[in-house]
């Protein structure tokens, strides 16, 4: 890993107004109430702010981070890769816009239960096919005999 030496400016410990709101307009999707996910600041131990995007309880692990370091933002997804960084807050907010998932975990909770039912249906629906056909093959001609 290696380390990048950024300039520093004293007292950055706070985001403005027009920073926070170009985020949560950035991320309004991503945090409505249906999603479940939540939002927090934070302080790195140098004194640089930090955005979290938390993922919903019971787990709110890191989705996403934007921190401020001197003069530049920095896009970090839960896993501390680093996804963008620039000295324009718009385009590192467009850029978190575009790295969230849209689907909802709840969304993808709903449809693993569909196709986990349609599999099991399936399978129950096509051996209560193959018995009944076979059964029909062993009467048949016993039938034709009555004809």
């Amino acid at each position: 890993m290696s380390v990048v030496a950024f300039e520093r400016k004293q007292n950055t410990g706070e985001w403005s107004e027009r920073e926070l709101s170009t985020i949560l307009a950035a991320l309004s999707a991503a945090t409505a109430p249906g999603t479940g996910r939540e939002w927090e600041t934070g302080v790195t131990e140098r004194g640089d702010v930090q955005f979290y995007l938390l993922s919903p309880l019971p787990d709110q692990a890191c989705e996403l981070c934007v921190s401020r370091i001197g003069g530049r933002y920095i896009l970090e997804d839960g896993s501390g890769r680093l996804l963008f960084e620039h000295r324009n807050l718009d385009l590192v907010a467009l850029h978190a816009k575009a790295a969230v998932p849209s689907t909802s975990w709840l969304m993808v909770r709903v449809i693993m239960l569909w196709c986990a039912i349609r599999s099991a249906t399936d399978e129950k629906l096509d051996l209560m096919l193959l018995e009944g056909e076979e059964l029909f093959v062993q009467f048949v001609p016993q039938l034709a005999a009555f004809a």
